[in-house]
């Protein structure tokens, strides 16, 4: 048994990223299949559960505590669960990632 479920089904009226809670859909799992403008990202925050990023397009400036790294299409990096994190795209084109949550449903809590 499997669920189909369409990205186009699931992006916000924010923008173009589309949000996928597993709870929904049977699940063990989350994501944001990423799509950002130069320059957008999110605040920086922290999750009680591991958060693993894949690149698939364009370049990204992640920050995990004191630290901050540049990643490109084909990387994956990840960060431990209670780090404090954001990216923005660094890019001057699209940033596509995809950010995966190891929890069937999103917890987030905003530091900015």
């Amino acid at each position: 048994m499997f669920t189909r479920v369409s990205a186009s089904d699931l992006v916000t009226d924010t923008g173009r990223t589309a949000r996928f809670e597993g709870k929904d859909h049977q699940s063990g799992v989350s994501f944001f299949l990423v799509d950002n403008d130069p320059g957008q990202g999110p605040v920086l925050h922290r999750h009680p559960y591991t958060e693993t990023w894949v690149v698939r397009a364009g370049s990204v400036t992640i920050t995990a505590d004191d630290e901050t790294v540049e990643a490109g299409a084909g990387d994956i990096l990840t960060v431990l669960a209670g780090t404090a994190h954001k990216f923005t795209n660094s890019g001057p084109g699209r940033l596509e990632m995809v950010c995966i949550h190891a929890s069937p449903r999103m917890i987030q809590e905003n530091l900015e």
